[in-house]
């Protein structure tokens, strides 16, 4: 459902809206939105299948958000399961209970569309009186009362259920031809409507040889494979801690008693490994798989990579946001253990050496770090993944 995002003021006053912090035409801003990772390009998860482990492959595969925490396990697909996460995440639209999103929505003026697609018993719920002043306090909820919209069971059914509607309505229009139209200068040279030109075209080639490694993970097709340049799979890729991110100065309580990182500078990322250790991991076997995976995070489309809001938007790739640039995605994966290492601003830092990454003992040696291309293969590989962004004009 299209309006959903764009709830306003009806969500709670000091969050993020939904639409902005995810917008499909940008990747994130460190200094503007106070996200511990970047959002996920919207095509990757609205073809993610339900998390699983695949022995064969010893990958997990599937699932959403960049550790995988997003299942799909409770509703059978793990769209929705992510659309359930940023009203509850203390640092983006920061509700204190799911109920609090029913309370909102039924106070919006597309209450009757509401309605009219999910049933007149959506928002039947009897509100206690002190609902108002619930959902104005942040989250998260106190350990001791996990639900303080306080409801009686059949109530407490009822939100529940109209949550998990919210949450598939968002992942029906995610899954739209609005937001993914598959009209790209590369969809139109698949349907023989365009060529590449011959950066594009030495790109590609570079993008599917052994040389790279690209395709063996951004998936470009294969038999029965749509060309979605991704495998669903994770990877730790090596890269450097973000500390440019707000999210490692909160470390004080606010005025709500909620600190978003104790830890500080010392806090690290474990991706799904971090997932797999918690108690959001639904199957209690896969915990003992959570140190081969820790430091790894799920292998984004490249879908869209370069598609931004105006030409000279800066845009942040990687997990945690660290990279700029295609040009420094393309040089950080061909010179990652090449060049020497160095501190964090350092004045040749992304030129001519890198910091250490945030966590080293699973990292990715095997399809990236040295990969001995020129200057002027780097741009060709740049060239073609522009090929990749919706609205190609002569589609």
């Amino acid at each position: 459902m299209r309006l959903l995002p764009y709830a306003g003021n009806g969500f709670h006053g000091t969050s993020q809206l939904v639409e902005w912090d995810h917008r499909r035409l940008s990747g994130f801003d460190p200094d503007k939105v106070q996200l511990q990772k970047a959002p996920e390009p919207y095509l990757r998860h609205v073809r993610a299948g339900v998390l699983h482990y695949n022995k064969a492959q010893g990958d997990f595969v599937g699932g959403n958000f960049w550790d995988m925490r997003a299942t799909g396990t409770r509703l059978n697909n793990p769209v929705p399961d992510q659309a359930q996460g940023p009203p509850l995440n203390p640092v983006e639209m920061g509700f204190i209970d799911s109920a609090c999103l029913v309370y909102r929505a039924s106070r919006r003026p597309y209450r009757p569309l509401a309605e009219e697609v999910w049933g007149p018993e959506a928002f039947a719920i009897r509100w206690p009186s002190n609902v108002e002043r619930v959902c104005a306090q942040p989250g998260p909820a106190a350990v001791s009362d996990p639900f303080p919209v306080h409801l009686n069971a059949i109530d407490r059914g009822t939100a529940n259920r109209t949550f998990d509607q919210f949450a598939e309505a968002v992942a029906a229009y995610e899954a739209s031809s609005e937001v993914n139209p598959f009209s790209s200068k590369y969809d139109a040279v698949l349907a023989g409507k365009a060529k590449f030109t011959p950066d594009e075209k030495a790109g590609n080639d570079l993008f599917r040889s052994t040389t790279t490694h690209c395709n063996e993970c951004h998936r470009d097709g294969g038999p029965g494979e749509e060309p979605l340049f991704t495998d669903f799979t994770a990877s730790n890729l090596g890269v450097p801690a973000n500390f440019a991110m707000p999210f490692y100065s909160e470390t004080k309580g606010d005025r709500f008693g909620y600190a978003a990182n104790p830890l500080g500078t010392a806090y690290i990322d474990k991706g799904v490994g971090g997932f797999l250790a918690s108690p959001q991991n639904p199957r209690p076997e896969w915990a003992k798989l959570a140190g081969s995976f820790t430091g790894k995070f799920k292998t984004p489309t490249l879908r869209n990579v370069d598609k931004r809001p105006w030409p000279d938007f800066v845009k942040a790739y990687m997990h945690n946001g660290y990279l700029k640039s295609l040009k420094e995605v393309v040089h950080f994966y061909n010179t990652r253990d090449a060049l020497p290492r160095c501190q964090a601003n350092d004045p040749g830092e992304k030129k001519t050496c890198w910091p250490a990454p945030e966590f080293a003992d699973t990292m990715n040696k095997r399809q990236l770090g040295n990969l001995h291309l020129t200057e002027q293969q780097e741009d060709q590989i740049v060239a073609f993944l522009k090929t990749l962004t919706d609205g190609f004009e002569g589609h």
